[in-house]
């Protein structure tokens, strides 16, 4: 299926002039001036308009429900009245747009102060970034220099964002480039329950997947290490959601061998997956490091680093500086999106509605043999499709269709995984449960049709 048509010809030479109503004309344009690599979701791609809540609409005011929330980064809802009142506060006000932090400005350090107090314990230093790839390369770097060390482990399956640094540690090949630096990287099996790599199941499992962690070290290192990074719920890998347990005896492993364990919360944080607002937190994960971004400014391009004083102090006598990190608006944003998701629960609401979502996805799997495997915590869920549930193969062509049908029925999802196979759910966490309810029968609507048509 080709994503991208190329554009006509006016017989002047030139292309025809952009018509922004005509999705096909954007197309166009995208064609002859984006990279190659920059894909659409769906057969007929959407333009997408305006957003409120949980809902967004396309260019001819059809609405959707919102079940990918911007690629996971919407967590208090589109547009919150009260995100909305305080950027349209700060423009009226002509507050000043861009600080950088060589001047003092309140909102960055209100914000510090509210992420900290939400951090696991001794997590006490916090630096601001544009994005998760920024805040994981910082991580790196603040572990070596802390440690000595300079190799970083890390997951087959896992992605951890898209600058150089963080490309060497992905588990995944669509990702990687021939001029990928993969020196000081090594990856450790991954903790994939539903494909474990040791053919183990859960009655008999003894979490071969965490020793291996001390094997790759002992067997692709010289025993020191300057950190690992794992992601809580492996997002891109398919939403993986390795058991609690994983984490005591990995984070053991780490310090053992010297390393700094970097939590990876770009996905699962904001208060996504648990009570907490920060999952590592949750399930007492002895972290050093936490990098966040997505969901943590509601849309705004701002993530973080938190990390320990003893950390980052290793930092100091050395340069290190981000232009836009910490401007006034993006941590705004954040600051009130995480007074938001405290003062109206919306951590106990995604539990409850991702509770709901994971209860309706194990009915439906007793109806769809396409249906794998369900998993994930709070609103970050993962529905596998297989063709065959005792191979497994990978059902990457329904995968993909099975989104276009529920988007036709007004929902939007993602996908994820090595091969595409795996349907990513991660509304707002403002859903309610009549939305829901839903995107459950979308979602099984779509499943019977597409049975429908392999029978026929």
């Amino acid at each position: 299926m080709k994503l991208f048509k190329r554009f006509k010809s006016t017989g002047t030479g030139q292309p025809e002039a952009l018509n922004p109503d005509d999705n096909q004309s954007l197309i166009d344009v995208r064609d002859r001036h984006f990279l190659p690599t920059a894909l659409l979701y769906h057969q007929q791609p959407l333009q997408l308009t305006r957003a409120e809540g949980v809902y967004v609409w396309d260019q001819q005011g059809n609405r959707y429900l919102d079940c990918i929330g911007g690629i996971i980064c919407i967590s208090a809802g589109h547009n919150h009245p009260r995100v909305k009142q305080q950027l349209i506060g700060m423009l009226e006000n002509n507050e000043i747009q861009h600080t950088s932090t060589l001047y003092l400005n309140r909102h960055p350090v209100e914000l510090a102060e509210k992420l900290v107090a939400e951090a696991p314990e001794g997590l006490d230093r916090v630096s601001f970034t544009n994005s998760g790839s920024e805040a994981n390369e910082l991580a790196f770097m603040t572990a070596r220099q802390a440690t000595g060390e300079t190799i970083i482990v890390n997951l087959r399956h896992a992605y951890h964002g898209g600058t150089a640094g963080t490309l060497a540690q992905c588990g995944h090949h669509t990702w990687r480039f021939r001029s990928q630096p993969v020196a000081s990287t090594t990856s450790a099996l991954e903790p994939y329950c539903y494909r474990c790599p040791f053919n183990q199941k859960p009655e008999s499992c003894d979490l071969e997947c965490a020793s291996n962690v001390e094997t790759t070290i002992q067997t692709t290192t010289h025993g020191k290490i300057a950190g690992m990074i794992v992601e809580p719920v492996m997002g891109v890998g398919g939403f993986i959601s390795p058991p609690r347990e994983y984490f005591e005896r990995v984070t053991r492993i780490v310090h053992e061998h010297g390393g700094k364990y970097i939590s990876d919360e770009v996905q699962t944080g904001a208060g996504r997956c648990g009570h907490e607002f920060l999952l590592t937190k949750e399930l007492g994960i002895d972290a050093d490091m936490i990098t966040m971004a997505k969901g943590f400014g509601n849309g705004a391009a701002i993530g973080a680093v938190l990390m320990k004083s003893e950390d980052a102090l290793a930092l100091k006598g050395k340069m290190y500086f981000n232009t836009f990190a910490a401007d006034p608006m993006q941590t705004a944003q954040a600051r009130v999106t995480l007074e938001v998701i405290k003062e109206e629960k919306l951590s106990e609401n995604a539990l409850a509605m991702g509770a709901r979502i994971m209860d309706g996805l194990r009915q439906l799997m007793k109806r769809h043999e396409l249906i794998g495997d369900v998993r994930g915590r709070g609103l970050l869920l993962g529905m596998e499709l297989v063709k065959d549930r005792k191979t497994k193969e990978h059902a990457v062509a329904e995968t993909a269709r099975l989104m276009d049908l529920c988007k036709d029925r007004g929902v939007l999802l993602g996908k994820g995984g090595l091969f595409g196979n795996v349907l990513r759910i991660g509304p707002p966490l403002t859903i309610n449960a009549e939305q829901v309810d839903f995107l459950l029968e979308a979602i099984d609507q779509s499943l019977t049709e597409i049975s429908g048509a392999a029978q026929g």
